[in-house]
């Protein structure tokens, strides 16, 4: 089998290549365009692979994506490629329409004229893979779960696009017929994630002694997912998965944001002690506009009809990647230097 996975130097992509090449036998087509979080030394320990190929190139370029298409014949495409970060996606919108909602149509197109082209076998094999966040569905109360079912109700400029780009890949489904999944899934952390993020932006500003921003009071709740998790997930849902369906994927670990820092605090206090608690370093910062209060996910079918479970709890999962943050600076530090140079760290704040 070989998968065509866009966006594969980035946090999740990178995380599925290293799953595809070390747990199944497939083989990997990494289309990636390099910008700012992607990221070719994740992938170093695979790239010399006689089973991997990395294809520098944009999803908005239907000529590049027709002769990828047509010199490597995919099986199915793991479509990762996205702008990601909403902090980002309200500072400037028209790179997440561009890529998030465009790319993706261009994308789509190009996989139904290859697929079309192919014998009535290969045709019905294929699958096109979307993977998507649970950001679409808007915010949840208290109390309650998304469903497969929940309404889209996304409610900041990235979210919108993604939203956007599900609806695409629903329509390329029941329109021509192109067999399709959908995947959404929770907050992921682990290793290999850009810098800005969350967890990584407080382990390492942590460990600099830096302060730790934290949006209003702390209270937001996301469910949070083990990269490693997802990747297992969505190597079920792509090879178990049915043509139109989608498949929501959680960790089964809400957290308060405030109590995520806290527990990054503690731990690095235990593994790199330092003269004061690092919880002294945490500073509230003006909530961010449109700011989601909870999001939690129902993953019971995923559970159900794929047989996928978490691995990891939040416990083993934080306290496996502050480690690997310890062990790998060779990989972080060009990302820090790069990211606060340009003076833009130091003011994201928690999620």
């Amino acid at each position: 089998m070989k998968i065509l996975v866009t966006g594969g130097a980035g946090f999740i992509g990178s995380a599925v290549v290293h799953h595809l090449m070390s747990a199944t036998d497939a083989s990997v087509v990494n289309v990636d365009a390099l910008t700012y979080a992607a990221n070719l030394a994740s992938l170093a320990e695979v790239a010399g692979s006689s089973r991997y190929q990395f294809e520098k190139a944009d999803i908005r370029d239907a000529a590049a994506l027709d002769r990828l298409f047509a010199t490597h014949q995919p099986d199915a495409v793991m479509h990762l490629a996205a702008e990601s970060h909403v902090d980002r996606s309200i500072d400037g919108p028209a790179a997440f329409i561009e890529t998030n909602l465009l790319g993706t149509y261009t994308l789509l197109e190009a996989a139904r004229r290859y697929w079309s082209a192919l014998s009535a076998e290969r045709k019905a094999a294929f699958r096109f893979h979307h993977i998507s966040t649970d950001e679409v569905y808007g915010s949840l109360g208290e109390i309650g779960a998304f469903t497969e079912a929940t309404p889209y109700s996304p409610n900041s400029p990235y979210s919108a696009s993604k939203a956007g780009s599900d609806h695409l890949v629903n329509a390329w489904h029941h329109t021509y017929g192109l067999p399709t999944v959908i995947s959404n899934c929770s907050n992921n952390y682990g290793p290999r994630q850009f810098p800005e993020k969350l967890i990584p932006l407080m382990i390492l500003n942590g460990l600099e002694g830096k302060p730790l921003p934290v949006y209003g009071q702390g209270q937001n709740i996301r469910d949070w997912l083990h990269v490693e998790d997802h990747a297992r997930a969505l190597w079920a849902v792509l090879t178990k998965g049915q043509p139109g369906e989608s498949y929501n994927v959680g960790g089964a670990a809400e957290r308060r944001n405030i109590d995520i820092v806290t527990t990054v605090c503690d731990l690095l206090d235990e593994l790199v002690p330092a003269e004061k608690p690092r919880r002294a370093l945490i500073t509230y910062v003006q909530d961010r506009p449109g700011h989601d209060f909870r999001y939690a996910i129902d993953a019971s079918r995923i559970h159900g009809e794929l047989g996928w479970q978490p691995v990891e709890t939040f416990e083993t999962g934080i306290r496996k990647t502050i480690q690997w943050y310890l062990d790998n600076e060779a990989w972080w530090r060009p990302l820090r230097d790069q990211v606060y140079d340009g003076g833009r760290l130091g003011t994201l704040a928690a999620r």
